[in-house]
């Protein structure tokens, strides 16, 4: 997360896991969204430089991670093979 700061890290993971679980229809707590969120963030980031996509400042992370939590909780799904439809 560039340019955004540890306080704006923590933001922006919450958000994008909230959103992210809103996507995928699950229901999670305030900490497994930051977690899922910050764990996205790393994810997403990983995606990112894979097709060189550049972003910056609160709306690109927030991107960033939502698109890496919404993966993640994507593969997760996966293997606890969750019924996803």
């Amino acid at each position: 997360m560039i340019g955004v700061g540890f306080i704006g890290a923590i933001i922006i993971g919450i958000f994008a896991g909230w959103i992210a679980e809103q996507v995928m229809g699950r229901n999670h707590g305030l900490i497994t969204n930051l977690i899922v969120g910050l764990v996205g963030a790393l994810v997403g980031a990983f995606l990112a430089r894979m097709f060189h996509i550049h972003f910056f400042g609160w709306l690109g992370s927030l991107l960033v991670s939502t698109v890496g939590a919404i993966v993640l909780l994507w593969i997760l799904g996966l293997f606890r093979g969750r019924d996803r439809g």
